[in-house]
C-alpha cells in the first residue's frame, strides 16, 4: 500500500477509526457530522477506497460491516512528514524548523523539546 495515496477525506475517516474501532458506517458518519456534512454513500465510497488500498479491514456483523484500521496512524504520520519534508525542503529537516520558527514564535516548551531531540540525536551518533 502506498501510504501517501490516502486523500484528505479518507484521512478524516481514518482518524475516526484510529480513535475507536471497529466502527460501522453509521458510527463513522455520526463521529464526522460536526466536521463534514457527508451522506452515508460518501462515507461508504471512502471506506471502499480505503479497503482497496489495504488501509482498513471490514468484518461482517449481521447485516452491516464493522471497519478497523490496518494502517497504523504512526506509519501514516511518518510517511506524510517525510513526504512534506521531501517536497518542500529537499529532504532536509533544518530548513523546515527554520521556516516554522521564523513564521511563528516557538514556545519555551517547544524549544526545550527541540533541544531534547537534538541531544538524543547527538547521543545516538
Amino acid at each position: 500500500m502506498k501510504i501517501s495515496s490516502i486523500s484528505d477525506s479518507e484521512a478524516q475517516v481514518m482518524e475516526v477509526l484510529w480513535r475507536d474501532s471497529p466502527r460501522s458506517t453509521e458510527d463513522i458518519a455520526t463521529a464526522l457530522q460536526d466536521k463534514q456534512d457527508w451522506q452515508l454513500a460518501t462515507i461508504k465510497t471512502l471506506l471502499n477506497r480505503l479497503l482497496n488500498k489495504g488501509a482498513v479491514q471490514a468484518e461482517k456483523d449481521g447485516r452491516r460491516y464493522l471497519y478497523s484500521p490496518v494502517l497504523l496512524r504512526a506509519e501514516w504520520v511518518a510517511a506524510q512528514s517525510s513526504s512534506l519534508i521531501d517536497r518542500l525542503f529537499g529532504g532536509s529537516l533544518a530548513p523546515l524548523v527554520a521556516q516554522f520558527s521564523s513564521s511563528r514564535k516557538l514556545s519555551r516548551a517547544e524549544l526545550e523539546a527541540l533541544k531534547q531531540l537534538i541531544r538524543e540525536q547527538e547521543h545516538d551518533q
